[in-house]
Formats: C-alpha cells, structure tokens, sequence
C-alpha cells in the first residue's frame, strides 16, 4: 500500500490525525515508524514526508487546521461539517481579545473578498481560534505564503453545510480528539491561555 493510502486509511478510521507529535497519532511518525522530538526536515526519509504531507494538502478528503494543540491537525472529511460549525460560530472564545490587525483581515474576507494571500501574526490569531481556513502555497519565487479563506466562502466552494447546532458540533470533535488520545484542553475552546 502506498504511504499516503496509509495515512489517509488512518484518517479515515481516526476522524483527526496530527501532522506530527510526540505521542499521539501522526503523519511522521507512521511514515518513520518513530516518534521524532525535533523537526521532520533533518529526518533521512524527510523528502518522503514532504511528499506524502503535500499530496494530504490536496487530497479532497483532507483538511489541515490548527485543531489539536494548536498544531496542524488533518480532519477527515466526515468531521467537515461539525469544524464548519465552530469556525463559523464566532463564540466568546474566538472573538475575545482578537487584534486589531486580526479583526481588519477577518472583515475583509467576511466581505467576501475570496481568498487573501498573506503572513503573519494576525493569520496564526485568525487560524488558531478557527475563525479561517488556511493553505499554505509556494509561491514561484520558492516564498511561503498562506492562503486564507472564510468558513462561508470554504463551504461553497467544497459544498460542505454546517451541523446546525454548535454545541452538538463541539461534543463531536470533543469525542474524536479523546478517541485519538487527545485530552479535551488540546482543543482551543477548552484552552486555558493568556490569548484566548
């Protein structure tokens, strides 16, 4: 079986799997068959991960968010809705102590001005409350950049509708972060921290 069908099977199986971490299930380590304390990128089979993790970014069936401990985290299509949910829901918890740089961004794309290519302090603000979609993008110049998108925008362009109630969308994504051994702090609603 191909690496990625690998990952994806697991995905698919878990709901969430992490990119990487030191225990819980993820993408480094099932392709490294270790744990990894430091960055993947200095790993012999780091160029097998690049591809694997690349070719997950594009997969119709992935979406890569800062759910779990404010990491990236792939979220298997099946939690689409229920993310949906919470990224559109604008709670206490997301808007609370928000930037002014942040909140700036976050009007522009709630007018509706698509998808913004940009950095920074105030997109990791934006993507670590949920509040955006992100994808980051080489650009030919071999610069990173993010792709920022709306929830509202996201869902029409990949057809994906909200579970209605917010707390039931909570509790769902609650109960998979637990099944992969993930306790509930690791999710940003449930984060005590000085930003939010």
């Amino acid at each position: 079986m191909r690496p990625v069908n690998r990952v994806l099977a697991a995905l698919a199986d878990n709901g969430l799997l992490l990119k990487q971490d030191k225990a819980l299930p993820n993408v480094v380590s099932m392709l490294t068959g270790e744990s990894l304390s430091t960055s993947w990128w200095s790993h012999p089979e780091a160029h097998l991960i690049f591809a694997v993790l690349s070719e997950l970014a594009e997969h119709p069936d992935v979406l890569v968010t800062k759910l779990l401990y404010r990491k990236d985290t792939l979220v298997h299509k099946s939690l689409w809705p229920a993310l949906l949910a919470l990224g559109k829901a604008r709670e206490q918890w997301q808007m609370q102590g928000l930037s002014a740089d942040a909140k700036s961004l976050l009007e522009r794309l709630d007018k509706g001005e698509g998808v913004i290519r940009a950095v920074g302090a105030s997109v990791k603000e934006l993507e670590a409350r949920l509040l955006v979609t992100t994808q980051e993008i080489h650009t030919e110049s071999g610069r990173h950049e993010i792709a920022v998108e709306s929830w509202r925008s996201w869902s029409r362009r990949i057809k994906c509708i909200a579970i209605r109630s917010v707390p039931r969308a909570r509790k769902l994504l609650e109960e998979e972060a637990v099944k992969l051994g993930a306790p509930l702090k690791s999710l940003p609603w449930t984060a005590k921290s000085g930003d939010g």
